[in-house]
């Protein structure tokens, strides 16, 4: 049996402005992007490189939704962005605005920084130890 996960939903405020901070300072590539109706649509994002997994950008449709932006696992880092290279990417992302809420550390799995993307989510910048 071969599986793999396929899309990670992250809610957002609005999808052009999602769209906009992935694309321009994160250098992801918008997959996908069909309108659904009724101010719904489908889209989708991935990093460079990325083959199978991709990014849902949900837009909020309820209170308890759009209080749950940013947030939607308690605090804790969120998603984990593997690299081929730390240190090119880190300066990348800090030039364009990128805030890591902690200076970049190396550990026993590799180097790694904690930043936020526009909703306040945290993710993982991290190069592998190979």
């Amino acid at each position: 049996m071969r599986q793999h996960i396929g899309y990670v939903s992250v809610l957002v405020r609005d999808y052009d402005e999602a769209i906009a901070y992935f694309i321009e300072r994160l250098g992801f590539g918008l997959v996908e992007d069909t309108n659904l109706g009724n101010g719904k649509r489908w889209v989708l994002i991935a990093p460079p490189g990325s083959v199978e997994t991709r990014i849902l950008l949900a837009k909020a449709a309820t209170p308890n939704q759009t209080q749950h932006i940013g947030n939607q696992t308690g605090g804790r880092v969120f998603l984990f962005l593997h690299t081929d290279d730390f240190w090119r990417d880190y300066e990348a992302y800090r030039s364009k605005g990128v805030l890591f809420r902690e200076e970049p550390r190396v550990e026993p799995y590799g180097t790694v920084a904690v930043f936020v993307d526009l909703y306040g989510n945290r993710w993982d910048l991290l190069q592998l130890t190979r």
